[in-house]
This record gives structure tokens, C-alpha cells and sequence, in this order.
């Protein structure tokens, strides 16, 4: 099993380890609690190295993915960023990424770690005569976050660019001053998975050491258990809970990436006039026992089964129970009432607005 450049770091600092996407990735290093709020309060510092990179070059880079993704990328402004979701023919969501525009020809797509391998393999079937170079430099690139309401101006004296310059969703390449007086490049997005301002930071492989040790001791170390929690308080989809290939993008909320999209896509057929057959719902209690993932959701007082949840857990920062499920579009409007069946005793829950938490800033 595959492991980061910063596993033997992560071994030092007495990481808990859980497999990942395929990676050995640390699931936390002390109480997961202290780093969920770490984030949320301070800065916290993640290794995504598990994630993917697919290099995108060449005179119809643009076309070409606008072709392969559901989104317009042709048409993004170099410097920015853009969400978007890969589908098959049928309009399944085969995973969902972010994309990155260095230039007119050169892009940076992101695919999650688990989906590194569909991901690239649908990139090269959709190659075609398009005149364009891929490269899948998955195991080349370490990612590492640093996400919080300090972030930026920690990162501020380290940088030779100002990340607060960089709008939300864009990047920018810059040199970070590391331990030693070194000099390493990274790409700095002003992106993240978390609900708070920050950014991740793109370097090579060998860098990653580097990068590490000059942002770590502005921060917590966090694992992917706190990572989960701050993405679901924030209420943002996790592939393999709320996506997959079972719902298209219509279901997930994203028909408005390709409402106005005049290009042909791959699953563009598919998804045309498509009416949901669920839609994404966030569900919260007055109760203590979180509703997990699988737990059944019926309409309040009836055995009607009108959903299933997706994922669930305690909030650490609202202090109750919340979860994100899918749900019949006609039972799916905010206030309605549920009973979320937990080990064989129902719950009262409540379909509530998303996100459950955001920013003060924001």
C-alpha cells in the first residue's frame, strides 16, 4: 500500500493509521476532537499527498476538457480554479475534482485518491485526436493543506507572494521559504476541504519534507478524521458516501455546471432534461445519537421510507448531531420532519438548510 513522502514524519508524531483511497493516511495524531477545533479556531495542517494530479497540456487542453469534465474549462480565467465532476456515458458520477488553470494550454486536474486510477484511465479512452498531452503525476506531487482562520497570515512571512491577494478558488506559483533558508516553489490554492479560509500547497515529491517543517510549527497536525468532520459540518460531498456512480450531477445539484454548456461532454445525452431521482439533504437533531451512514429516514410517524443517510456524526462545533443523506425530491424540503431509523429505534430529525456551518468571514 502506497504511502506519502511524509509517512516516516507522520510515524514521529505518533500518527493512528486507517487505509485511505488505497494510501496508508493518518487518521489522527492525538484527540481528534483538539483537531477538529483546531482548524476551526487556529490553523491546521493536513498531508493530502494521496490525492491525485493529471497534467493537461496542449494547443485544445481547453477543449479537450471541457469534452472529458461536465464543466466549461476552456472558458476559466488562467489563475483560477473550478469544481467539476467526470461522468460515463450514462451520466454516473465517476469521481468529482478540481481543476486548475496554469495557462491556455496547461491544466491541472485533481482527482480524489480512490479515483486516481478511473480518473486517468477515462482521461487517456477521451484522448482521441485531440491535440493534447496527459500526464499522470499522481505519485510525483505531495499536497499539503493548511486551512484555519490564521492560515493566511501565517503563511504570509513564508511566502514570496501574498496569498490574501489570491481571490477564492484561484492560485498562484510562489516561493515558500523553508527551514535552512531554502527555496522551494509551490503552487498555493487558495482552496481546501474544510469550511475555512486556507490554502494547499502543490510541490514535488522531494520538497515535501520542506514544506512540512516550515508550516507545521504554526499549527495542529490533523488527520483525516477531523478532515471529515470539518467537510461534513461544512456540508460538502465526500465521493463514496454522497456521490458515485449510482447518482448523475443532476442529482447531486450540478446541472447548472452544463445548463449553458454548448459543447458536447461525454454524458451530456444522458443528463439532458433529467429530473432527480434524489437530491443531497442535510439533516439535524435536538437528539444526542448521531445518525450514521446507511441509517434509514422515513417521514415522520409513517413507515414511509423516504431516504437513506449518507453521512453522519456528532458536530463538534454546533454541539449536535448532524448528517447529510439522499432523499426523495418531494419529501426533501427544508422543516420537513423524519424519524432516522439507529440500531432499530427511530430518532426525530429535521431536513435543515446546508451548509450546517460557515464561516463568520465569509
Amino acid at each position: 500500500m502506497p504511502q506519502t513522502p511524509l509517512h516516516a514524519t507522520h510515524e514521529k508524531l505518533g500518527a493512528h493509521f486507517t487505509d485511505f483511497g488505497g494510501w496508508t493516511m493518518p487518521l489522527k495524531y492525538g484527540k481528534e476532537l483538539d483537531e477538529h477545533r483546531a482548524v476551526r479556531g487556529d490553523v491546521g495542517i493536513f498531508d493530502l499527498s494521496h490525492m491525485g494530479e493529471i497534467d493537461v497540456k496542449g494547443p485544445e487542453a481547453g477543449a479537450f476538457l471541457d469534452y472529458v469534465l461536465i464543466s466549461s474549462l476552456s472558458n476559466l480565467q488562467v489563475g483560477k480554479a473550478k469544481y467539476s465532476m467526470l461522468v460515463n456515458e450514462d451520466g454516473g458520477i465517476l469521481d468529482d475534482l478540481i481543476t486548475y488553470k496554469f495557462a491556455d494550454d496547461h491544466y491541472l486536474v485533481v482527482p480524489n485518491a480512490g479515483n486516481s486510477d478511473v480518473v486517468w484511465a477515462a482521461f487517456q479512452e477521451r484522448v482521441g485526436n485531440f491535440d493534447v498531452e496527459i500526464r499522470n503525476d499522481s505519485q510525483a506531487i505531495a499536497l499539503v493543506a493548511v486551512q484555519g482562520p490564521r492560515s493566511l497570515e501565517v503563511l504570509e512571512p513564508l511566502l514570496d507572494g501574498s496569498p490574501a491577494d489570491l481571490a477564492y478558488y484561484s492560485g498562484a506559483w510562489m516561493n515558500l521559504n523553508a527551514a535552512g533558508g531554502q527555496a522551494v516553489e509551490v503552487f498555493v490554492a487558495r482552496t481546501g476541504y474544510t469550511g475555512e479560509d486556507g490554502v494547499e500547497l502543490f510541490c514535488q515529491n522531494e520538497d515535501a519534507q520542506a514544506v512540512w517543517d516550515s508550516v507545521i510549527d504554526h499549527g495542529t497536525p490533523c488527520g483525516l478524521a477531523a478532515r471529515d468532520s470539518l467537510r461534513l459540518e461544512a456540508s460538502m460531498p465526500l465521493y463514496g458516501h454522497e456521490l458515485s456512480v449510482d447518482i448523475t450531477p443532476v442529482e447531486a445539484g450540478m446541472s447548472r455546471a452544463f445548463a449553458k454548456k454548448e459543447a458536447d461532454f461525454v454524458g451530456k445525452a444522458a443528463l439532458t432534461g433529467r429530473e432527480p431521482s434524489v437530491v443531497i439533504a442535510g439533516l439535524t437533531s435536538e437528539e444526542r445519537r448521531a445518525a450514521r451512514e446507511g441509517a434509514a429516514i422515513f417521514l415522520a410517524g409513517t413507515d414511509e421510507q423516504i431516504g437513506t443517510v449518507t453521512s453522519g456524526q456528532p458536530s463538534p462545533t454546533l454541539g449536535h448531531p448532524v448528517a447529510l443523506a439522499h432523499i426523495a425530491p418531494n419529501h426533501a424540503e427544508v422543516g420537513t420532519k423524519v424519524d432516522v431509523d439507529i440500531r432499530g429505534k427511530r430518532y426525530a430529525y429535521t431536513i435543515s438548510d446546508t451548509p450546517f456551518y460557515s464561516r463568520k468571514d465569509k
